[in-house]
């Protein structure tokens, strides 16, 4: 196994997410990335329009810090730790791609469905514009993101966050099997 090419095992990733969370809890910080919109809108002087974001934004400078390196990171892995192997998909999964219009599934990590020359069809705008503000809104109304509610507040034993994450695995089933079919 070569750990620069190669995806993490859980035995990896796992623990050092553990001590990562173990960290934020100890802090008395939440982990998610929709926190750091909120220290983002704050420096940007949202406070002057909403009490919302009246607290101490240095304070929460990890944050951005974090997503930052997160997006260094993506670019780091995308650009220099990938290999040109096709995706390893199951025979099932290739067929019902293809059926909607996928063509070479697996071959590319991200399907041609996400790029820049499909942004501006009406499909991208569905699945870019339209999906993006379905996801800030479902973030607010979940008053926090996938990550956050998925890793940090389940690991907290925290009621609403096993909520929302039942509403993300039932909205994401959903979708999956009754509205994507139809976008493709």
């Amino acid at each position: 196994m070569n750990f620069i090419t190669d995806p993490w095992p859980w035995f990896v990733g796992g623990p050092l997410l553990a001590v990562l969370l173990f960290i934020t809890l100890y802090l008395g910080e939440r982990f998610g990335v929709s926190s750091t919109l909120e220290t983002i809108c704050s420096i940007g002087g949202a406070s002057r329009f909403s009490d919302y974001f009246k607290f101490d934004w240095k304070a929460k400078m990890w944050n951005v810090v974090f997503v930052i390196g997160a997006a260094i990171g993506g670019f780091i892995a995308s650009n220099f730790m990938t290999t040109n192997e096709p995706i390893k998909l199951g025979n099932s999964t290739r067929m019902s791609l293809i059926e909607r219009g996928i063509l070479n599934p697996g071959a590319d990590f991200v399907p041609s469905i996400f790029s820049w020359e499909n942004l501006f069809t009406l499909q991208g705008v569905v699945f870019m514009v339209l999906g993006g503000f379905l996801i800030g809104f479902g973030t607010r109304y979940a008053d926090g993101c996938t990550s956050g509610h998925a890793i940090s507040g389940l690991s907290d034993l925290q009621l609403p966050s096993f909520l929302a994450v039942i509403g993300f695995f039932v909205g994401g089933l959903f979708v999956t099997h009754f509205v994507l079919p139809y976008l493709l």
